[in-house]
């Protein structure tokens, strides 16, 4: 069995990803901002028998985010796998700490937490980042917070941000652990979906199933560095890799600050 931290565990795909891997018998870090919230999820999950621990932390606030890290590889003999779930979309508040909240949660929190937890992490083990077939080309100046953004075109560059940090990551540790971008599957049914697009959205299982296996199944452990998309059912072609060095390069020039 595996020690697995999944983020955004409290709703959603996160949870329903949570309980499929608890009835496994896998062991669970459970995140959320809303720590009564995450009280009632762990509850939950802990009459599958499963061995549930809990971390608060606010994603958009990488100071919170690095000191989750902290606790998690001080507390924890070892975290096979990383599950970097939570996302935001449209949000009433769209800043935070001088950028975008998008960048912020989708991109850089997953980001620090891989890059933090990795060398703690077996060769064999597993880092996902959550993608989204809602990808546009990364406007660096809107990632340093000096250029504004609609919700869309905000998501959309998160999204393929952390793919491209996730290629050139996977380059650079090409012995593990596997990382791996995942769309789980478009207009799934959650909040996410209900409150951006206003439709009930398809199968929450259809992300359940591909986020287990990426974790778990050997079709994926020489897959490092790719993106999965769940849509097409195959892993889509590698991006250009000046494009992606360019991209993560500031990515990681965020990160030094934290």
């Amino acid at each position: 069995m595996k020690t697995i931290l999944i983020t955004g565990a409290t709703q959603g795909l996160g949870r329903a990803t949570a309980q499929a891997l608890a009835e496994q018998g896998h062991a669970l870090i459970v995140h959320g901002r809303d720590a009564a919230k995450l009280a009632d999820v762990a509850r939950d999950l802990r009459r599958t028998g499963a061995t549930i621990t809990t971390e608060v932390a606010n994603l958009s606030d990488p100071a919170e985010v690095a000191a989750m890290a902290r606790r998690v590889g001080q507390s924890r003999a070892r975290i096979d796998v990383l599950i970097n779930n939570a996302g935001v979309f449209k949000t009433a508040r769209t800043e935070a700490g001088g950028r975008d909240v998008r960048f912020a949660v989708n991109t850089l929190a997953s980001a620090l937490l891989a890059a933090r937890l990795a060398p703690e992490m077996p060769r064999d083990g597993r880092i996902l980042h959550l993608s989204s077939a809602a990808q546009a080309p990364v406007d660096l100046q809107a990632l340093n917070g000096a250029r504004k953004l609609t919700d869309m075109e905000a998501y959309a560059q998160s999204k393929l941000a952390i793919t491209l940090w996730n290629q050139r990551f996977g380059d650079a540790h090409p012995d593990g652990p596997v990382s791996l971008a995942v769309n789980p599957g478009s207009l799934l049914a959650t909040r996410m979906v209900r409150e951006g697009f206003g439709t009930s959205g398809n199968d929450l299982n259809i992300g359940v199933d591909i986020l287990t296996r990426a974790a778990l199944s050997p079709d994926f452990a020489q897959a490092t560095g790719r993106y999965y998309d769940n849509d097409a059912r195959r892993l889509a072609p590698r991006y250009d890799d000046a494009t992606a060095t360019q991209v993560a390069a500031k990515i990681d020039a965020l990160l030094t600050q934290f």
